[in-house]
C-alpha cells in the first residue's frame, strides 16, 4: 500500500522539524505553514515548501483549521500530521479534513471527543474496568455547585479544565478559603486556551508519580503498547523531565499497566499513537489510577523511540495510510535507559518566568546516545505568542546511570544565549540526590530549595573583559589612534583600563588585563576560549552581553560613565524607601484581568492584574497598602519590566477623613 506523496505539517518549532525529518526519510514531500512570528522559523527553511497561515496570533494561524486545510489543498497535500498542541486533539478540525478529502494523521473523531474531554473519558475507560482517579466530573456545574461538591472530594484537591491539556488551566486547592479565586482563575484560562471553561474535579494523591504508556493501534484492529515512561519530575503540572523506562515499576506491574493502557485504547477503536497516563501510588507501586488519554504523539516520545528502536511519526503516517501494524507485542522489547529534558526559554531565578528575544548563539551538543529536537538557530526570535519550549535534549545509555551521566553533559555543552534558560536548573535537578536515585514524585521539583540567580567568577569577568578589550583596539573609534595604540609615549606607568559590568543589579568593577586580550579571540558578537581551556562563548551587541561558561549562562551589561551615575542618583533616591510604589510586569504578556479599580484602596498582597503569555498566567501582587492608580487595562499588551500600576501609602489623616 503507497504512502502518502506530500504531508503538511501543522505545527511548528521543535516538533514540526522532527516531522519534517521523517517525511523526508520516506521520501515524502512536506509543508510547512507559519504564522507572521515564523516566517524565518527553523521548520520553514526545512521544508520542501511553506504556506504563510496569518498574523502571529495562533487564533489567526496555527489554530485557524479553514486557513490549515486551505493550505493543504492548495500545496496538494494528501494528509496533514498536527504534531501536538494547536490543532491536534481538536475532533472538528479532524472531521473538516475528512469532509476535504484530506487524511488527518491522527485518530478517529469517538477517539478525539471522548478522550478530548476528561470528565467524559473517566466515565467511558471505567466501564472498561481501568481504573480511575476519585473526583467530580459534572459539567453543569456552575462555580458555587463546584465549591460545594469540592467539599464532598476533601483536599488537597485539583481544578482541571476538561477540555484541556499540558497543565494549562490546573489549581492546586488545599482549602475551602482557595475555592472561589481558583475555580474563576481555571474557568478563565480554560475559555481563553480552550474555548470551553467546563471544570472537572480530582482528588490531589499526596506524591504520586506520574507514568504514562505510549500505545500504537492500527485500522485491523492490532492495539500494542510500546513500554512506560517516568513523568513525575514536573513544576505546575508541566513535565519537565522524562525517562524510560520507569525506575519504579516491575515487570509484572509493567505487564498490567500496558494491558490497561491497551484497554483504554480499544474501548475507543483508536487509531495511529496515543498514550494513556496514569497516577502511581509511591508507597503502592500496583496501585494506578487512569487521569486521561492524549490522543496524539507527546512531547516525550523520543525516550521511547530510543529504547525500542521504533519511530513513531513513521508509524503514525503507515497507519494513517491504511497499512496494518508490522509487530506484534511480543516483538516489542525495551533496551538501555533513555531520558529526556526539555530546554525552555524561562527564568528560574525569577520563578520560572518566560524570556523573549533573539537568540544571538546556539550549539547543541555531541556524542555517544545523545539526540537533540529542536526548533531553533542562531537568529531565531522567541516570541510571548507560543509555547517557550525551545529543544530538548536526549540522553541513551545501557542503563540509567549512564543515561543520566550523558544527559548532564549534554546539557552542560547546550549553549542558548540571547535569552534565559533553564538548562543550569535541569543540571541542578538531574543532581539531587532523590532523581538520582529514582526516588520521584510530581511534587520534588516544588520542594527543591529556592533558586538564586548565577553570579560569574572574577575569571570568567576578567576574560570577557579582556575579550572586550581587544575587540575595542581592533575597532575604530572617535578618538585618535595615538591614544589606542598601547605602544606610544606616556609619561610613567599605562594607566589601567577597567570595565564596569551590571551583574544582577550589582556593580562590578574589572580590569582589562592587556596581555591577556591578545590570546583571546574575539569579536564584537562572540569570543572563545582556547581549546586547552574551558569553552566560553560570549555573545551580544552593545552594552548587553551573554556568556556561557561550564554548562550555565550570564546575563551581563557594560557600563559607560553615564550610565554609572544614573544608577548611583538612582539609589540615593531609593534611600529609605522599603518598596517602589510601582507594579511592573515581571514578563511581556497580555493582561487577562484587573482585579480592582482604579482608586481602589488595596492591602498588602493583594492581586491587582493577571498577565498571561507563554501559557502561563502570572498574577501581581502589591507589597504595600495603599491607593492603586492603574496604568494598564484588560487586553493590553505589555513588555517586561512596563509599569501597570502603582500603590501610594494613604497616609494616617486620611484613613481618618474617611
Amino acid at each position: 500500500m503507497p504512502l502518502f506523496h506530500t504531508v503538511l505539517v501543522a505545527n511548528r518549532g521543535e516538533i514540526a522539524v522532527r516531522v519534517i525529518r521523517t517525511l523526508r526519510g520516506l521520501g515524502i514531500r512536506s509543508v510547512a505553514v507559519f504564522s507572521d512570528a515564523d516566517a524565518d522559523a527553523l521548520h520553514v527553511h526545512l521544508a520542501d515548501t511553506a504556506v504563510r497561515l496569518g498574523p502571529a496570533d495562533a487564533r489567526e494561524s496555527y489554530l485557524d483549521g479553514e486557513r490549515v486545510i486551505a493550505a493543504a489543498l492548495g500545496s496538494g497535500a494528501q494528509a496533514i500530521h498536527p504534531g501536538y498542541g494547536f490543532l491536534s486533539e481538536n475532533a472538528a478540525f479532524a472531521t473538516a479534513c475528512e469532509a476535504a478529502g484530506i487524511v488527518f494523521i491522527g485518530p478517529g473523531e469517538q477517539a478525539l471527543e471522548v478522550m478530548g474531554d476528561k470528565i467524559r473519558s473517566k466515565l467511558h475507560v471505567a466501564l472498561s474496568n481501568v481504573p480511575v482517579v476519585p473526583g467530580v466530573s459534572d459539567a453543569s456545574l456552575d462555580n458555587a455547585a463546584l465549591a460545594e461538591a469540592a467539599l464532598g472530594v476533601g483536599f488537597p484537591l485539583l481544578i482541571k479544565p476538561s477540555a484541556g491539556g499540558g497543565g494549562k488551566g490546573m489549581q492546586l486547592v488545599r482549602t475551602a478559603e482557595e475555592l472561589p479565586e481558583s475555580i474563576a482563575a481555571a474557568r478563565r484560562v480554560a475559555a481563553s486556551a480552550f474555548g470551553d471553561d467546563t471544570l472537572l474535579l480530582e482528588r490531589f494523591i499526596e506524591q504520586p508519580r506520574h507514568i504514562e504508556v505510549q500505545v500504537l493501534a492500527d485500522a485491523h484492529g492490532a492495539v500494542v503498547h510500546l513500554g512506560e515512561r517516568e513523568c513525575s519530575l514536573q513544576r505546575r503540572h508541566q513535565k519537565v523531565i522524562e525517562e524510560a523506562p520507569s525506575p519504579l515499576l516491575d515487570a509484572e506491574t509493567r505487564e498490567r499497566i500496558g494491558r490497561a493502557a491497551c484497554d483504554a485504547a480499544r474501548s475507543v477503536d483508536y487509531r495511529g499513537a496515543g498514550t494513556v497516563e496514569f497516577l502511581v501510588s509511591a508507597a503502592r507501586p500496583d496501585d494506578f489510577f487512569f487521569i486521561e488519554m492524549n490522543t496524539r504523539l507527546q512531547v516525550e516520545h523520543p525516550v521511547t523511540e530510543l529504547v525500542t528502536g521504533f519511530d513513531l511519526v513513521e508509524q503514525q503516517v503507515r497507519v494513517a495510510a491504511g497499512e496494518p501494524l508490522a509487530f506484534a507485542q511480543s516483538d516489542v522489547h525495551l533496551t538501555g535507559h533513555a531520558i529526556e529534558a526539555r530546554v525552555y526559554a524561562e527564568s528560574p531565578e525569577r520563578g520560572f518566568l518566560p524570556s523573549t528575544g533573539t537568540v544571538l548563539a546556539y550549539t547543541e551538543p555531541q556524542g555517544a546516545g545523545i539526540r537533540i529536537d529542536s526548533g531553533i538557530t542562531d537568529g531565531s526570535e522567541v516570541s510571548p505568542h507560543y509555547d517557550p519550549m525551545l529543544a530538548k535534549v536526549i540522553a541513551l545509555g545501557s542503563d540509567r546511570a549512564e543515561a543520566l551521566a550523558r544527559l548532564d553533559a549534554a546539557l552542560a555543552d547546550t549553549v542558548v544565549l540571547g535569552v534565559d534558560t533553564n538548562i543550569a536548573f535541569l543540571r541542578g535537578l538531574i543532581a539531587e540526590p532523590a532523581v538520582q536515585a529514582g526516588d520521584l514524585d510530581t511534587g520534588l521539583i516544588d520542594r527543591m530549595p529556592s533558586l538564586s540567580l548565577p553570579v560569574p567568577s572574577p575569571e570568567l569577568l576578567a576574560e570577557v573583559a579582556a575579550a572586550l578589550g581587544a575587540t575595542d583596539r581592533q575597532q575604530p573609534g572617535s578618538a585618535s589612534p595615538l591614544w589606542r595604540s598601547s605602544s606610544g609615549f606616556r609619561l610613567g606607568a599605562p594607566r589601567p583600563r577597567t570595565l564596569t559590568f551590571l551583574v544582577n543589579e550589582a556593580l562590578v568593577e574589572v580590569e582589562v588585563a592587556q596581555q591577556a586580550s591578545r590570546d583571546t579571540r574575539a569579536t564584537p558578537s562572540r569570543a572563545t576560549r582556547p581549546a586547552e581551556r574551558t569553552r566560553t562563548t560570549i555573545a551580544g551587541q552593545g552594552p548587553r552581553l551573554w556568556v556561557h561558561e561550564g554548562g550555565a549562562s550570564y546575563e551581563l551589561t557594560v557600563l559607560d560613565r553615564a550610565a554609572r551615575l544614573e544608577r548611583s542618583l538612582a539609589a540615593i533616591d531609593r534611600v529609605g524607601k522599603a518598596h517602589s510604589p510601582e507594579l511592573r510586569a515581571p514578563m511581556p504578556g497580555t493582561v487577562v484581568a484587573v482585579h480592582v479599580a482604579d482608586g481602589d484602596e488595596v492591602e498588602a498582597g493583594q492581586t491587582i492584574v493577571s498577565i498571561e503569555a507563554m501559557k502561563m498566567e502570572h498574577r501581581i501582587t502589591t507589597p504595600i497598602s495603599g491607593r492603586v492608580t492603574l496604568t494598564t487595562s484588560e487586553g493590553a499588551l505589555v513588555r517586561r519590566d512596563d509599569v501597570v500600576a502603582s500603590v501610594t501609602p494613604i497616609a494616617t489623616s486620611e484613613k481618618r477623613d474617611t
